[in-house]
């Protein structure tokens, strides 16, 4: 348990012990993908801009701790919490092979939790120089205000924040959706909530717009930018299409990474960048 959160009963509908039969084929499905791989370059370089060797970093809903252990080899120290005892065992793993476990300490915290503790403070007193929740974390919750309060008391001013949900509009899945005759499953996220199969398990799922969640974080951080992730490229279920077409997917990739701050928050995921106010 991090000292200084008080663990409290959820009141929220989802139980993080459902990503414990997901944890072990995570990094198969997703982490190795050509998809994975492309998103999670681009996410780290926006990492590597904001948090530098020696800085204190809080990652919420770390999964399997990939972002983590790459965030230690490069100097960072790493809270990494995750509602998941699965997630958290292969985060631990994964950091002593690797390494870096003296710059991780790995911690069973559910992003819920957080979210209904109203008076989080940090071991010693000290504040976190940033913090970032990667790949989808925050829409297993339906409202980010309680958690921008939480983490306004926690991240010292002038940290940063990268936040990287999945949106409300995806072009590729309405477009390949419609193509299979399944509107419902098309338009699913526009309705701001869905249900999502984990394993044997279905849970809630949220779809906060890029302004709702400016607007939630306002009172506490100043919006620094909001680019597109997985707008050209399809959503990691049709990883089956990059693999067939490899070199135009690598040049889709390339032209978003050049307009993606035009376009926002569209596509399969975004990501936001804030600065504690």
């Amino acid at each position: 348990m991090l000292r200084g959160f008080t663990k409290v009963q959820s009141m929220v509908e989802v139980d993080p012990a459902a990503f414990d039969n997901f944890a072990g084929d995570y990094d198969a499905s997703f982490t190795q993908s050509l998809l994975g791989k492309m998103w999670r370059r681009r996410v780290w370089r926006r990492l590597a801009k904001h948090f530098t060797a020696g800085q204190r970093v809080l990652e919420l809903a770390c999964g399997t701790g990939e972002d983590a252990v790459w965030l230690a080899q490069q100097g960072v120290q790493v809270t990494a919490t995750d509602g998941s005892a699965e997630m958290i065992r292969i985060a631990t793993e994964k950091a002593h092979q690797a390494g870096v476990d003296g710059r991780i300490t790995a911690v069973q915290l559910a992003l819920q939790e957080l979210t209904t503790n109203h008076q989080p403070s940090t071991t010693n007193h000290q504040l976190f120089d940033g913090a970032f929740s990667n790949f989808g974390g925050l829409n297993t919750i339906g409202d980010w205000r309680p958690l921008a309060g939480a983490l306004a008391e926690i991240v010292r001013p002038g940290g940063k924040l990268i936040l990287v949900p999945m949106g409300p509009f995806c072009p590729w899945e309405i477009g390949w959706h419609l193509l299979h005759g399944q509107a419902r499953v098309a338009f699913r996220r526009l309705g701001g909530r869905a249900k999502a199969r984990i394993g044997p398990a279905a849970i809630p799922v949220w779809y906060p717009p890029a302004g709702r969640l400016r607007r939630d974080f306002a009172p506490w951080f100043r919006h620094l930018c909001t680019e597109s992730l997985g707008l050209w490229l399809p959503p990691s279920y049709l990883e089956h299409l990059l693999k067939r077409w490899s070199g135009l997917f690598g040049r889709l990739n390339r032209l978003e990474e050049a307009t993606a701050r035009l376009t926002g928050g569209w596509g399969d995921h975004y990501l936001m960048v804030l600065e504690r106010r």
